[in-house]
């Protein structure tokens, strides 16, 4: 217990500087490069910062966990603490194992905090604040099927839960039966209420005897049913920073619908998949270090997992974009990874217990 407090404290501590270090070199190297379009006022760029200093928490957190622990076995070696440990009986597993713990529950609360759209959202967020002097911008020209009907949204605001400009179009064996049209929507009760709406019907077969197109007024219409304003502008404007539950409504939602969820399986896949790689890589980079600084030429050694760490992070940030570009499969491109890393884990892990 002695040797789980004193190195998990140390493992938080390195992790926390670490961490904070990342952040403010890339929120500092973003507000440099973007100095001439962050010309607005105070109280939004210091909005457009704490949205950047999320997203690159959300990409650097990991990586971190990874790095201090690193740091934390230097400092062990460097203060002769880990011969210490195991001169008192102290195994490998039982040093190890502060990293892990540690690492899983922070892991654990990463994962949680994209169930908070501030969080989730902050990189989208940031870039319409840049874009727009607005933190969220209304989606245009939305155009999907629901239920075989087609639906078009001239303008979709999600904050304010409405649309304007609507659009549906019903279908009968492949033909044009009747298209519904208002200007504006709310969503209400988990539907889309439309005040007033004009119906245009076309006849079955026109000929010198139907009585052609007919329009009438229908007030009170309800439709889309469950699809919710923020889904709606994530999933057909084709964007990846889903909250947790948008996510998991949103793959629910378009798998009854019978339409592609890839990329709703890979946002899926990369918020509870992709950060597991952490643990992993912990225990596969603990086995390497040497026990005594004698037997450790620390530059190298530094330079040799920071750049290993780097490495393995990057193949798997490609391989995450590549699969929500659909270039890739998600699981292929996610899971397979992780499977390897995981297995590799397991081994070392096995090996020294």
């Amino acid at each position: 217990m002695l040797a789980f407090n004193y190195i998990s404290l140390h493992y938080i501590k390195y992790f926390a500087i670490i961490l904070l270090a990342l952040v403010m070199f890339m929120v500092g190297f973003d507000y440099m490069g973007n100095t001439e379009k962050l010309d607005i006022s105070a109280n939004l760029l210091l909005i457009y910062l704490v949205y950047k200093s999320f997203y690159a928490v959300d990409i650097l957190l990991p990586l971190s966990l990874v790095f201090a622990m690193i740091t934390t076995k230097i400092f062990l070696i460097r203060s002769n603490a880990l011969v210490s440990f195991y001169s008192l009986g102290y195994s490998r597993i039982d040093v190890l194992r502060p990293f892990v713990v540690v690492s899983s529950v922070t892991i654990l609360i990463f994962i949680s905090l994209h169930s908070l759209p501030n969080f989730a959202r902050a990189d989208e967020f940031a870039k319409n604040i840049r874009k727009n002097t607005q933190y969220l911008n209304p989606s245009s020209n939305l155009f999907f099927t629901y239920e075989d009907k087609f639906v078009y949204f001239s303008s979709l605001l999600p904050l304010q839960e409405r649309a304007e400009g609507i659009r549906v179009f019903t279908l009968v064996n492949n033909s044009l039966k009747e298209v519904l049209m208002a200007t504006e929507a709310k969503y209400v009760d988990e539907s889309w209420y439309i005040k007033k709406a004009d119906i245009i019907t076309k006849p079955d077969n026109i000929d010198f005897k139907s009585l052609g197109i007919r329009v009438k007024e229908e007030d009170g219409l309800k439709i889309l049913h469950g699809f919710r304003p923020k889904m709606l502008d994530q999933v057909y404007e084709g964007k990846v920073n889903f909250t947790v539950i948008d996510a998991v409504d949103a793959f629910i939602l378009l798998k009854a619908q019978k339409i592609n969820t890839d990329v709703v399986k890979s946002v899926l896949y990369k918020m509870f998949i992709y950060p597991l790689f952490v643990p992993s890589l912990i225990i596969i980079i603990f086995f390497f270090v040497p026990v005594s600084i004698r037997f450790l030429n620390v530059s190298l050694f530094s330079f040799t997992a920071i750049v290993s760490s780097l490495f393995a992070w990057a193949i798997l940030f490609i391989l995450i974009e590549l699969s929500n570009n659909k270039t890739i499969y998600s699981e292929i491109g996610i899971i397979v990874p992780q499977i390897i890393l995981s297995a590799v884990a397991i081994r070392q892990w096995r090996k020294y217990s």
